[in-house]
């Protein structure tokens, strides 16, 4: 698992290239189970502190801290019916950040760590992805897709999304020791539920609302939105409806999309 705290300024952390978690600028914590995106044998554990928004020039610049100002995050192995804040739980790997009060920093910077783990997974596909440079080729196959899988889930049928997400779904039931099936029918029973509340109501994107980003050197894109969150999201106006979202992170293998994650 996963374990992101922080104070006094945004973070974001970094599971070998991977985004899993983040907080704001209020600070606090985070848990999440990472297994499908961790490796066997050497991993990366980064933390951004103070991130810009995907598609946003990176240049550091300078802030001052104020207030407590820090930043950790830990990887650590929680086992069966163990709660990941035990104390006796295992830390793997842990990259700790702080300003003192009322000093500069600048921001946005990464901090990284190495480490290697103790696990045993297989070989991921995303490890495999040939790069992809996103051009104007990219960007309309990719929104047509994202387009069409908003229609058809607006209308309660998950069926396309699931078929380009078969490999995820393969490799989420290794990650975790499951059974895609269940998986995917989970997924499936979800969509249908929402459908019947009528809490669906996806619009598809336009093209001045997609952003990719490149995850990986190219190897996934990821799909979000200009104003930031995933792509992939309901926009449900009912008063007390809440609102769903479904990251996508894909790969392009000879013009064709697969959903990795």
């Amino acid at each position: 698992m996963l374990q992101l705290e922080s104070a006094g300024c945004s973070v974001e952390a970094l599971l070998n290239g991977f985004p899993v978690a983040s907080l704001g600028s209020g600070g606090g914590r985070i848990g999440l189970a990472v297994n499908e995106y961790t490796l066997t044998g050497r991993n990366e554990l980064a933390v951004v502190v103070a991130p810009v928004p995907p598609g946003m020039p990176a240049t550091p610049q300078p802030r001052v801290a104020i207030g407590p100002t820090w930043a950790r995050a830990r990887l650590v192995l929680a086992r069966m019916g163990q709660a990941a804040g035990d104390e006796k739980t295992r830390v793997l790997a842990q990259v700790e950040w702080s300003a003192a009060e009322g000093k500069s920093f600048d921001a946005p910077a990464t901090h990284r760590k190495e480490v290697e783990l103790p696990v045993n997974f297989p070989r991921w596909r995303w490890l495999d992805a040939p790069p992809v440079a996103i051009g104007p080729a990219v960007q309309r196959a990719v929104l047509e897709f994202v387009q069409q899988v908003s229609v058809e889930l607006g209308r309660g049928n998950p069926e396309p999304l699931l078929a380009a997400c078969k490999l995820r779904f393969d490799e989420l039931a290794l990650a975790y020791q499951s059974d895609a099936a269940v998986l995917v029918q989970r997924f499936r029973d979800q969509v249908q539920r929402l459908y019947a509340a009528k809490a669906l109501t996806l619009v598809p994107p336009l093209a001045t609302d997609l952003l990719l980003r490149p995850l990986l050197d190219g190897r996934l894109i990821e799909c979000l939105q200009v104003k930031g969150g995933p792509a992939l999201c309901t926009h449900n106006e009912e008063p007390g409806s809440a609102n769903h979202a479904w990251p996508v992170r894909l790969a392009m293998v000879e013009g064709r999309i697969y959903v990795l994650r």
